[in-house]
């Protein structure tokens, strides 16, 4: 049985995974504090002069991938934990009602927690192709973003989020040290390396719970 109880154990804490994951990938339909969509082109943002409509999100219909700014005490995704999961229940007495009267064996835990959404300033979504182009320019609007009165927020995305339909390009994006161009040479298209400066700019989560 000794398999079974730690299988049962990893499943317990990978819990708030999917429950974060599973919230991130309805943020393109889910709304959230200011009544838009955690990923919107409409975002209202108060300037000294009125309001303006603040985009976090790419557009695109392909798979979705994720730029998530971690380092701020807000979170762009929230964890709440009320109670943790732990102390497994084991009704196995031969006393116990189910097994007397279903000779059945009970195993389980309990906890309590949620996920939710934080700032969206700090999230943005595209169903474009992951491409150094896209990337850049989601970091580029990260990043200029101010809140409220024109205030500057600082934000620098730490982590790059996606399902194993980009794994490839992700760990290509940010871990090789060159990417190919394709470029014109004459009658010809040939591939040119060139040096990856987006080399370690973020951190890739591949994740299972995005497919």
């Amino acid at each position: 049985m000794t398999p079974l109880f730690a299988e049962m154990g990893r499943t317990a804490a990978e819990h708030p995974d999917q429950l974060i994951f599973d919230l991130l990938k309805t943020g393109f339909a889910a709304k959230c504090y200011d009544n838009q969509y955690f990923f919107d082109t409409d975002h209202p943002v108060a300037t000294l002069t009125g309001e303006v409509s603040v985009s976090n999100t790419g557009g695109g219909s392909g798979e979705p991938w994720f730029l998530l700014d971690c380092s701020k005490m807000i979170k762009p995704m929230i964890y709440q934990e009320r109670k943790p999961l732990g102390n497994l229940v084991s009704m196995d007495n031969p006393d116990d009602p189910n097994v007397f009267m279903r000779k059945q064996f009970l195993y389980g835990t309990e906890g309590r927690c949620n996920a939710g959404f934080g700032l969206w300033q700090l999230a943005y979504a595209s169903k474009e192709p992951l491409t150094a182009e896209n990337y850049e320019a989601a970091r580029q609007q990260m990043m200029t973003m101010t809140g409220d009165q024109g205030r500057k927020l600082g934000i620098k995305p730490t982590h790059l989020v996606c399902g194993p339909a980009l794994e490839g390009e992700a760990m290509r994006l940010l871990n090789n040290g060159s990417r190919v161009v394709m470029v014109t040479n004459g009658a010809d298209t040939v591939p040119l390396a060139l040096e990856n400066e987006w080399k370690g700019t973020a951190t890739p989560i591949v994740t299972s719970w995005l497919a």
